[in-house]
């Protein structure tokens, strides 16, 4: 499962246990982006700090790994490079499915070599309950007509959480427990992410989880 997490939220969880449960998969395989080449423009917190993000939420699933493969590696993380790396370490008898959303799949075309990474792959794309499956035919065309028997849709409710929202909301001082894992939103206000610069002690020490925090300092 791919993605910048920043930062992950139940959203990710719930989508990686779906979609293990419903296509009998061994493990999923949390793989934060080193440097995602989508959002080169864009500011991302720090590699090392979404990845033991990552790592605190996912402790509690035995059937949850995090892997640094993209961030480790040097230059832009592309899927199918990760993809190739995934496969040289398990072996050409592992059957491999990349985990992401809907909304990303709509974009393929623009990814490196879409089709050597659904030629290598499965892909499940997981979206809201309702999702006009249309939309992702006629975005990708072609793909979907050569492809189609490796591209699976996983409905998943928690879908309506999103990083940019939790984000936007700890910058404007609000709450965001129980959007995403309580280890990581104390994660998210030991190390002051996602704060606006003139955000005060006292409106950090708004949300109930900062100020238990706090507390137990």
């Amino acid at each position: 499962m791919g993605g910048t997490f920043d930062p992950i939220h139940y959203g990710h969880l719930v989508t990686a246990e779906g979609a293990r449960v419903e296509f009998a998969l061994d493990k999923v395989l949390f793989v934060p982006s080193g440097r995602p080449p989508h959002k080169a423009t864009e500011q991302v917190t720090p590699a090392e700090h979404r990845y033991l993000m990552t790592v605190l939420a996912t402790l509690g699933n035995p059937h949850f790994e995090v892997s640094r493969i993209d961030i480790d590696r040097p230059g832009p993380s592309y899927t199918v490079d990760t993809i190739e790396e995934a496969r040289r370490e398990w072996g050409p008898s592992a059957q491999l499915f990349f985990i992401t959303g809907a909304d990303a799949i709509l974009e393929i075309l623009t990814w490196k070599e879409p089709e050597r990474l659904l030629a290598s792959c499965h892909v499940i794309a997981a979206t809201r309950p309702g999702y006009d499956l249309s939309r992702l035919e006629g975005a990708i065309g072609d793909l979907w007509a050569r492809f189609s028997s490796r591209i699976h849709v996983v409905q998943v409710p928690a879908m309506s959480i999103s990083s940019s929202d939790i984000r936007e909301r700890v910058r404007r001082g609000h709450p965001i427990r129980y959007l995403l894992p309580e280890a990581v939103a104390d994660y998210i206000y030991k190390y002051r992410l996602y704060e606006a610069p003139h955000q005060s002690a006292e409106a950090r020490s708004k949300d109930p989880l900062e100020g238990r925090r706090l507390a137990r300092a």
